[in-house]
C-alpha cells in the first residue's frame, strides 16, 4: 500500500528499490554493470543525498551529475530509448512505494531530469559522430 514520501529513509527505500530495478532489467542494467561499472557502495549514499535535497529541501548532495553521464556516453551511446526506460522504471517504482504531492514531485522532477539530461546527452552523441 502506498505512502507519503517523507523522511530520509523514505527516500533511502525509493533509491534502493529502484537501482534494484536498474540492476536487474535488460535494457540498462548492463549499461550500470558491465559499462559504468558502478560501485553501488558510493552511488547509492550519493543518490539519497540528490533526491533527499530536491524533495526534503536539504543541501547535502554535492555533485555535478552531468560530466559522469558524458564520459559514459563516450563508452556507451545513451539514447532516448534508454532515457524512456530509466524514466518508466523510475514512475513505476514511486508508484508501487508512494502517494501523494512529494511522490508526484519526484516523479516530475525524473521527468525534467532525463529529459534534460538526454538533449545534453544527445549533443555530446551528435559531437562524436562528426568527429568520426
Amino acid at each position: 500500500m502506498p505512502k507519503l514520501l517523507e523522511t530520509r529513509e523514505d527516500v533511502e527505500l525509493m533509491v534502493n528499490q529502484f537501482y534494484q530495478k536498474i540492476r536487474q532489467d535488460a535494457e540498462l542494467g548492463y549499461i550500470f554493470e558491465e559499462v559504468a561499472h558502478i560501485d553501488w557502495e558510493l552511488h547509492l549514499p550519493k543518490m539519497y543525498d540528490f533526491w533527499e535535497g530536491i524533495l526534503l529541501g536539504t543541501a547535502n548532495y554535492m555533485g555535478r551529475p552531468m560530466p559522469p553521464h558524458f564520459r559514459l556516453t563516450t563508452k556507451h551511446t545513451l539514447t532516448p530509448a534508454h532515457f524512456d526506460r530509466w524514466l518508466h522504471l523510475f514512475f513505476e517504482n514511486v508508484d508501487a512505494l508512494f502517494e501523494g504531492d512529494i511522490a508526484a514531485e519526484a516523479k516530475y522532477r525524473a521527468y525534467s531530469i532525463a529529459t534534460i539530461m538526454n538533449q545534453r546527452v544527445q549533443q555530446v552523441n551528435a559531437q562524436i559522430s562528426e568527429e568520426n
